[in-house]
């Protein structure tokens, strides 16, 4: 567990922990904002790009192997991104270290299954939660912490021990699958369709939250329909030939399984609406409410506090209560959180943030735990990695929505004018739907 919590820790803390430095990078190689962006859009879209192909590798020639080998690639790469001497190589690099956490990531669920009994199974999925939703939250602070004693390259620099020893534990302690897949690997056509379409939504997406101040730019907005109208006919065909296979590279067949595919929805739309809240607070508290980063800071740890501390009795209760009941309370919970957040008075007192702060922890604490549960135990053993590789897919599909609302919004309605508040108000909206999807599983078989 310590390979595989130490792994997943890495793969998502560096998907954040370079947005602190992007204004150090673009002055070092004398770029523009908009380029040295790239070095976090490189990452999160070769992740999301290779999530689905890793996953059924480690169907077919075994987890350990996968995992093993994603974080080889992860290691170097981040030796890479210390050493890269242009801004175009260090995208590079950096798309190269999404590769490897797409190693980690797709099979990180299938191997927590193995690892565990399946009567204490939900106690380590809760574990693997804390370590998620810890890690998603942390970057920022982690990077605040290495910039203010060394530049940016430390970012890099910092992990590559804890790589190493990560490598030494995973090939030593990792569990073999007892009965690796028959089918054969992913075929290069439908890899090559699969990172098409999440590429081509993920980039016209970026393209629509683009926009500022609400002024439209018509060549840039035709750009940004023709790629998702692109990506969206991609996906047509690619779905439609995946369904005539019996182990697909997207795995249709899950989808299949009522409580699956409820489970993804309940998925995509909760981190959608952690995502959205997440982007619009710091807008709101800094802004709107002119407090110092510190107060901010102090404000915002009460989510992830709340999560770390209400996960791991998550997972002590689903055996007991069941993820569907366990995942609409917890998601009601996070939209009254997010609802209060967004009908603040303009200069409210400490509590009546924190406290809504901590609602919403709590209430995302005992749904992710429940959620990733079903998740990896409503699919067949020999399709775990399938399951565990979709899970991935939809944390970070929801992430990405969520980082996109966010953009049309304010590109719409000003920070000043009231933009995070109608953000907060969406995200409340989108963890209602999330709490009705999760209570629907109640009846599914």
């Amino acid at each position: 567990m310590a390979a595989i919590l130490l792994g997943i820790a890495l793969s998502v803390l560096d998907s954040s922990i370079v947005n602190l430095a992007l204004p150090d990078i673009t002055r070092h190689f004398g770029a523009s904002p908009a380029a040295a962006v790239w070095v976090v859009n490189a990452y999160q879209l070769a992740t999301l790009g290779v999530l689905l192909p890793c996953a059924q590798l480690g169907e077919r020639f075994g987890y350990k192997r996968v995992y093993v080998a994603g974080l080889a690639v992860f290691t170097v790469a981040s030796l890479a991104c210390v050493l890269a001497p242009t801004l175009p190589l260090l995208a590079a690099a950096r798309a190269l270290q999404g590769v490897g956490a797409a190693g980690m990531m797709a099979v990180n669920a299938a191997l927590v299954r193995l690892t565990y009994p399946s009567s204490v199974l939900g106690r380590g999925i809760a574990l693997n939660s804390v370590v998620v939703a810890a890690s998603s939250v942390a970057g920022p602070s982690l990077a605040a912490l290495v910039l203010s004693v060394a530049s940016w390259p430390w970012l890099f620099i910092v992990q590559l021990p804890l790589d190493v020893v990560v490598f030494v534990l995973a090939r030593r302690a990792l569990p073999r699958n007892a009965r690796p897949s028959t089918a054969t690997g992913p075929r290069v056509v439908d890899v090559a369709m699969n990172i098409a379409m999440f590429s081509l939504v993920f980039l016209a997406a970026d393209a629509f939250g683009a926009r500022k101040g609400g002024a439209v730019d018509a060549r840039g907005l035709a750009l940004a329909c023709g790629m998702l109208a692109l990506g969206g006919l991609v996906g047509w065909w690619y779905l439609r030939r995946q369904r005539r296979l019996a182990e697909p590279l997207f795995p249709v067949d899950l989808l299949r399984i009522r409580v699956f595919a409820l489970s993804m929805c309940t998925s995509v739309s909760a981190f959608s609406a952690q995502t959205l809240a997440f982007i619009a607070l710091p807008f709101l508290l800094l802004e709107g409410q002119g407090r110092s980063h510190f107060q901010a800071g102090l404000l915002i740890t009460a989510w992830p506090a709340a999560i770390v501390l209400v996960a791991p009795v998550a997972g002590r209760l689903i055996h007991r209560i069941g993820g569907g009941v366990l995942g609409g309370v917890g998601l009601a919970l996070l939209a009254i959180g997010l609802a209060l957040l967004a009908l603040l008075p303009d200069h409210p007192a400490d509590w009546r943030i924190a406290l809504p702060m901590a609602l919403c922890g709590a209430g995302f604490g005992l749904f992710q735990s429940p959620n990733n549960h079903t998740i990896v135990t409503s699919a067949p053993l020999h399709r775990a990695g399938a399951a565990s590789g979709m899970l991935g897919t939809a944390r970070l599909t929801g992430q990405s929505l969520g980082a996109v609302l966010l953009g049309l919004i304010f590109s719409v309605q000003g920070v000043q004018d009231g933009g995070p508040a109608i953000a907060l108000g969406l995200a409340a909206a989108l963890a209602a739907a999330s709490a009705v999807f999760s209570s629907l599983r109640v009846r599914a078989p």
